[in-house]
């Protein structure tokens, strides 16, 4: 990798807007923190992946904000939307979704093109790149072991933002990439039976769940309009 990146400020921050709360940003402290005591020193980069049951648990927001609180603690982090299907890292922190992940997977050689480096937060971004029709091969393939080998000489965490465990199978396809996985549940989304077969599935494939992020318990409230979202939202995966 080259050392020069593209310089980048956030425009229409929907991720780690300055105006979060005070709670918000000592939960996300508390998570880093117990993510830092969660791996030893013998190992130069982590990489931890931040999965949820279904969409719209607040994986992406977990992911970025987990990032910036890790780069605020002077470490070196990379956060990679490898959500490809429905990408959102992109649209949170605004700026275009390609040269990204895909793109590199496909064979495009120059990986800082798709690494935004974030100025006002800390950290750098590798956005999903264009849509592929083949996300789950990409995410299992040979490059993207060789591409998180070199991408991990460069820094000590790797957040990367994975899709859904019970829509798709991609999670589970770069789960032999992870140290461990953050597990974001989100009240009123998911139902029980789900979140259970999701562990289920983690546990089938050998995936170390570091921990739970628990989001917005008032939307248990709400868990009629949450499950006919959740269906219509599936068509975007190819549920």
């Amino acid at each position: 990798m080259a050392k020069k990146k593209k310089s980048y400020y956030t425009k229409n921050d929907k991720a780690t807007a300055s105006g979060i709360s005070f709670a918000a940003k000592e939960a996300y402290n508390l998570l880093r923190t117990n993510l830092f005591f969660s791996f030893s020193d013998d190992v130069k980069c982590h990489v931890i992946g931040v999965t949820s049951t279904i969409s719209s648990e607040g994986k992406s927001l977990t992911s970025a904000n987990t990032a910036m609180a890790m780069a605020e603690a002077g470490k070196r982090v990379l956060l990679i939307d490898s959500d490809m299907r429905l990408p959102t890292i992109h649209k949170k922190l605004g700026f275009k979704a390609a040269p990204g992940l895909s793109n590199l997977l496909v064979g495009m050689n120059d990986v800082e093109k798709a690494i935004y480096r974030l100025e006002d937060k800390g950290f750098d971004v590798m956005p999903a790149g264009n849509t592929p029709p083949n996300p789950t091969e990409l995410l299992g393939s040979a490059r993207m072991e060789k591409l998180l080998n070199g991408l991990s000489a460069h820094y000590d965490y790797i957040i990367i933002d994975l899709p859904p465990v019970t829509i798709v199978s991609d999670a589970l396809v770069a789960s032999k990439y992870l140290s461990g996985v953050v597990f974001v549940v989100r009240g009123g989304r998911a139902t029980t039976s789900e979140l259970a077969e999701a562990m289920r599935q983690l546990e089938f494939s050998n995936v170390k769940v570091l921990g739970f992020v628990y989001n917005s318990a008032e939307g248990a409230k709400n868990n009629n309009y949450s499950r006919k979202y959740s269906k219509s939202y599936g068509r975007y995966y190819g549920a």
